[in-house]
């Protein structure tokens, strides 16, 4: 077993979510310059510049699983390259509001395509001991290019003037380039090769790398045993049980207000007192805890799986999201606001955004199991979509004191603690054809 190579496959393919970080969150620097430049309303800013990116999230993961099973995960991940590749430079250039929304669409099927192909991916070339970590390599990515962006956004401010925005956006470019070129060199997914290629030799030679060779021949008849008991749709009634946990731990990511504080972290931190500059600064101050954070989450998953880590993350959401609503209700210092968003950024970062994928990728049988990725996926881009392009309009209707929603996304995070205790089953250690559910 050549766990380096397996581990060079996994980061190779998880660049895919550096690029999903990057271009999701690199919006932030752009809100406001853009928003002065065309002078939108904030419904059509909220739904067509903010959100619109999001909205093409929404269609690529609904559909992203008919690549991924008609051409291949591998090459599904080359197209997502090219989708960010394009839509990078689209949006630099963009020229009214219409255009720069079309380039943000683009990119967002990559986003979206991205949370099928990359974690469905890596949940089938890894082994039961690291599959949870080698699958939160796509988090780690994610959190990275955000980080990355925040950064990024702050080095380019007054870089160009009144089109500083342009160089936010197109920079992206350049690590799309780079990843397309690297996952040229992964090899097929063994699995998928004899789920829909019927290739059994391609597949044995790439398992001869991630098993002993002792166990190829019985991991190979039970791959094509799983798929013989369970070859049927997903809506057949046999996974209601996994459609409804992907579906939870999908809608309690978003209504946790994830979003809401990437997004918008530059405005939030304005309203409560920040210059436009600190504000900038204190949104690279969130990713860094973020990056930090989700690297704990990496080392503790497979270790103490994955309820552990919904646990402590669903308490720290409660406690950070309930003194965030504190901080805005009697207008406490701005420093103690941003100390109580990095605590929600920790919790997150170690219970929810580590383990979301991971859980998603595992609990589906090989049959079904990238339209049960793009099931869950699907769900957690509509409520993003959904939050993101309400925002403006809460923030306008609010004024200087959006406490309230944080009130809100607070009373939810109990409603998910709840969640993990009573539904949620533990799978570390658990092969995937091994997998079962009882509801």
């Amino acid at each position: 077993m050549d766990k380096k190579k397996i581990f060079n496959w996994s980061i190779t393919v998880a660049l895919a979510g550096f690029l999903f970080g990057f271009d999701t969150v690199v919006i932030s620097g752009a809100n406001l310059p853009i928003k002065q430049l065309w002078n939108t309303s904030p419904i059509f800013h909220g739904v067509f510049i903010m959100s619109m990116a999001l909205w093409g999230t929404v269609l690529g993961s609904l559909f992203g699983s008919i690549p991924c099973d008609r051409i291949g995960r591998k090459n599904t991940l080359i197209w997502i390259g090219i989708l960010f590749f394009v839509s990078a430079l689209g949006s630099a250039i963009a020229w009214d509001p219409y255009s720069f929304s079309f380039f943000r669409f683009i990119g967002g099927i990559g986003v979206g395509a991205s949370t099928v192909a990359s974690p469905t991916y890596i949940s089938e070339i890894s082994n039961k001991e690291s599959r949870g970590k080698l699958v939160a390599l796509y988090q780690f990515n994610i959190v990275f290019g955000i980080l990355i962006a925040f950064f990024s956004n702050y080095l380019f401010q007054g870089f160009g003037g009144d089109i500083d925005w342009r160089y936010m956006l197109g920079i992206e470019a350049i690590p799309a380039i780079f990843y397309i070129v690297f996952v040229l060199k992964v090899p097929n997914s063994p699995r998928w090769l004899i789920l829909f290629k019927k290739d059994e030799r391609k597949a044995k030679e790439i398992l001869k790398q991630i098993y002993p060779e002792s166990e190829i021949s019985k991991r190979i008849a039970q791959i094509k045993n799983s798929v013989e008991k369970k070859n049927s749709s997903i809506f057949s009634g046999l996974f209601n049980f996994q459609i409804y946990l992907a579906f939870l731990i999908a809608f309690f990511n978003q209504l946790s207000g994830i979003n809401f504080v990437l997004y918008y972290a530059p405005e939030i931190l304005q309203s409560a007192g920040l210059a436009a500059s600190d504000s900038l600064m204190s949104s690279v101050s969130i990713g860094f805890v973020n990056l930090v954070f989700t690297m704990f989450g990496l080392r503790l998953i497979d270790k103490y799986g994955r309820r552990y880590l919904m646990k402590i993350g669903s308490i720290g959401y409660i406690i950070s999201l309930l003194s965030i609503g504190v901080c805005f209700i009697y207008s406490l210092n701005s420093y103690i606001l941003l100390t109580f968003i990095l605590i929600f950024i920790a919790s997150h970062a170690i219970g929810q955004g580590t383990v979301i994928w991971v859980f998603i990728s595992e609990i589906f049988p090989n049959s079904v199991r990238a339209k049960g990725q793009s099931l869950g996926t699907a769900t957690h881009w509509i409520f993003a979509a959904l939050i993101t392009a309400l925002t403006p309009y809460v923030i306008n209707m609010l004024g200087n004191n959006p406490g309230l929603i944080f009130y809100f996304f607070g009373f939810m995070m109990i409603l998910q603690l709840i969640f993990v205790l009573r539904m949620m089953p533990e799978t570390k250690g658990i092969s995937l054809e091994e997998m079962k559910f009882n509801s």
